[in-house]
């Protein structure tokens, strides 16, 4: 099949991580002039287009910006409640802001909104957002409303870090321990149990409950690891970080990409966290429960490296922060998984991704 000339390609042809590169590449190509960088910036001021957030240089601290959008049809099932869909658009920016170590300031939440949305939901939706702005501490200070045919929400957050403490994607070196915080797969479980049919539901009438509540508040209330991100930025041993929101083996990948090494990542298949629930979801619906903490994503936790020698300083933290190593990194260039039969396979960082 031929390919596709210039004006045929469609935004669906490079998908959403393409399509920010894009905009980076051609951003930085064309740098306008404006009082505010000429007098408080220079040319190196601005940081981190391959990361979680952009850092803007002020001296001994970054502030730390990022912006999510969210829509209805893309990001908020049925069963998500307003006040959950309010409490989603804070916490996927703060988890931006928990990938960089940074802590959270404020937070901006512009509004698409249906003409017939009810008073009521709106209300909900409103102390979902400041729900979570008090759980985050940090404070609502504005945004924008419009009409939309789809509910859309974005949200710009704001977070400040010590230089010594930032997390970024790009310093990961060969023998770097890897692991990740928490368990993964919940989230994923979770979306199964609401996307299920009705062939499958009958065959849930024996899972307990407690599987089913746990994975369900994973898939509809998440949380970011902003507590987290600060205490393992401030140890000074983390080479790298982003958060898990795509699927590990997507965020892997961002990882490779972003070092200016030749750097490749190995991880073990049975050390990573997939909890006992996951696999109980997976085995009833048929889903591999593998799979679900690889590639579904959601999952809010954060991804790290860990320079090797000092992997043992994080001990003093295993009280508040749940880590599990699970790989190194190596120069291979590429992602390989060591099976339970201790056999290697090279993998593919594949991922949700919007727009494909």
């Amino acid at each position: 099949m031929p390919s596709k000339s210039f004006k045929d390609l469609k935004v669906s042809d490079l998908g959403e991580k393409r399509l920010i590169k894009r905009l980076l590449e051609r951003s930085q190509k064309s740098q306008p002039t404006s009082l505010f960088l000429e007098k408080f910036l220079d040319e190196n001021s601005v940081k981190s287009t391959k990361d979680d957030a952009a850092l803007i240089d002020l001296g001994e601290n970054y502030l730390v910006a990022t912006s999510d959008l969210l829509m209805q049809s893309a990001h908020f099932p049925d069963e998500m409640t307003p006040f959950q869909m309010g409490k989603k658009v804070v916490t996927v920016n703060v988890s931006d802001i928990a990938a960089m170590g940074a802590d959270t300031i404020c937070i901006i939440v512009s509004m698409g909104l249906p003409k017939d949305m009810s008073l009521s939901n709106f209300d909900e939706m409103i102390e979902g957002i400041l729900e979570s702005c008090k759980q985050y501490d940090m404070v609502l200070i504005g945004g924008d409303t419009n009409e939309s045919a789809d509910l859309t929400l974005c949200g710009t957050c704001i977070g400040m870090v010590k230089k010594e403490n930032v997390l970024m994607k790009g310093g990961a070196r060969s023998s770097d321990v890897v692991a990740v915080t928490g368990k993964l797969g919940l989230a994923a479980a979770g979306f199964e149990l609401l996307f299920c049919d009705e062939s499958e539901e009958s065959k849930l009438e024996g899972l307990d409950h407690g599987f089913m509540s746990l994975a369900l508040e994973h898939a509809l209330q998440p949380e970011a690891r902003l507590k987290e991100g600060i205490l393992l930025g401030k140890t000074g041993v983390v080479t790298s970080a982003t958060d898990i929101t795509d699927g590990l083996l997507s965020e892997i990948g961002e990882i490779i990409d972003a070092s200016p090494e030749n750097i490749g990542i190995t991880f073990y298949e049975e050390q990573v966290p997939i909890p006992h629930e996951v696999h109980e979801i997976g085995n009833i619906l048929g889903k591999n429960p593998l799979e679900m903490a690889l590639t579904y994503g959601e999952d809010f936790e954060l991804l790290l490296t860990v320079q090797k020698d000092k992997f043992d300083d994080l001990n003093h933290l295993k009280n508040v922060v749940d880590l599990h190593e699970i790989g190194f990194v190596d120069s291979s260039g590429i992602i390989k998984m060591i099976d339970k039969d201790g056999k290697t396979n090279v993998v593919t960082p594949k991922g949700y991704e919007h727009l494909k």
